[in-house]
């Protein structure tokens, strides 16, 4: 059972230690950055903010600048290799992806991402940035990445090179591109642990699902979404946060069919809500958190999907990880 948990929010940091059935706060750092996103493991936090990353190896109570050749300093996304220690990943805006093989001391750009952005000119509906990267996802060898508005990347080479998947054009017209193309407002990516090509991805215009390591995709739901969970022990077994529009009555929906129908799992809640939907999915031990756009979280347990609001004093949350 996970004990530790950290917060990604807009003022900063939070750090706590589970005490039987409750969150104690343990630190609070970096209280004037915008943290964006957050990743943990064997005892170090690294924390992308709009100004670099941080990193902490004292479970958040001080903190150091970890930004050494990130020469974009706006981190949208940080994920790390599951099955690799020390090997990092940040995504930015303007869209590009940087390598860190030491924990976040140093940085390598993939010049190739970027090289993309400008030939396609990706961009970005609601900032000046140039796309941005907000998603990875890994298997083996294989990893993919999220790019808004541009489309799904992959590599076969543990996230060193990247390549724009055969099923993404790359070009960011958000007129729907015709089957067998991604929609390339990609909020989010997922795979699943039974294969590397068995892809998953929330966009703007609909839920996605590729077979083939993400040569062509199908629309699976007829929605916006920014994010969804993987059952690893059930890949027809999904759990989707769709809404009608961006932030415009955003729900919680599960399917057991891979897609063919969907279910409300959204006990205990009030559902749709008007103004605000689900950011990202988290599972902590053997429960669900969902970080929703409005900065708050809610949490169940997977066997019932009974949600409750969590950490209700805090706001702003961007992101949440266990340790």
């Amino acid at each position: 059972m996970n004990s530790k948990l950290v917060l990604a929010t807009s003022r900063g940091v939070r750090a706590y230690e589970r005490s039987k059935n409750n969150w104690q706060p343990t630190a609070h750092g970096l209280e004037h950055r915008r943290v964006t996103s957050i990743i943990a493991r064997q005892g170090v936090i690294l924390a992308g903010t709009t100004d670099g990353v941080y990193r902490s190896d004292d479970f958040g109570k001080t903190w150091r600048e970890a930004s050494n050749g990130l020469s974009t300093r706006y981190v949208r996304w940080m994920a790390f290799h599951p099955d690799i220690s020390d090997l990092e990943f940040a995504g930015t805006e303007p869209a590009n992806i940087f390598v860190s093989h030491d924990g976040g001391e140093s940085w390598r750009e993939c010049a190739e991402v970027a090289q993309f952005r400008d030939a396609h000119k990706w961009y970005l509906p609601y900032s000046k940035g140039a796309g941005c990267i907000r998603g990875f996802a890994f298997h083996g060898s294989r990893a993919y990445a999220a790019a808004e508005v541009g489309g799904a990347l992959r590599s076969d080479d543990r996230g060193e090179t990247w390549v724009l998947c055969e099923g993404s054009t790359g070009t960011p017209d958000l007129d729907s591109p015709p089957a067998p193309y991604i929609y390339p407002d990609v909020h989010s990516i997922a795979v699943h642990p039974s294969s590397p090509d068995l892809v998953f991805a929330p966009t703007g215009g609909g839920f996605y699902r590729s077979t083939d390591g993400g040569k062509t995709w199908e629309l699976q739901y007829d929605c916006y979404c920014r994010a969804v969970w993987l059952d690893p022990n059930d890949a027809k077994h999904l759990i989707l946060g769709p809404a009608d529009h961006v932030d415009s009555n955003g729900r919680i929906e599960e399917t057991h069919d891979g897609g063919k129908s969907w279910l409300e799992a959204s006990q205990g809640l009030t559902m749709p809500w008007r103004k605000h939907m689900v950011e990202r999915f988290v599972q902590v031990s053997d429960g669900l958190i969902a970080v929703l756009s409005n900065g708050t979280l809610i949490t169940a347990s997977l066997k019932t999907l009974e949600w409750n609001v969590m950490l209700a004093n805090v706001k702003d949350i961007n992101m949440v990880t266990a340790m």
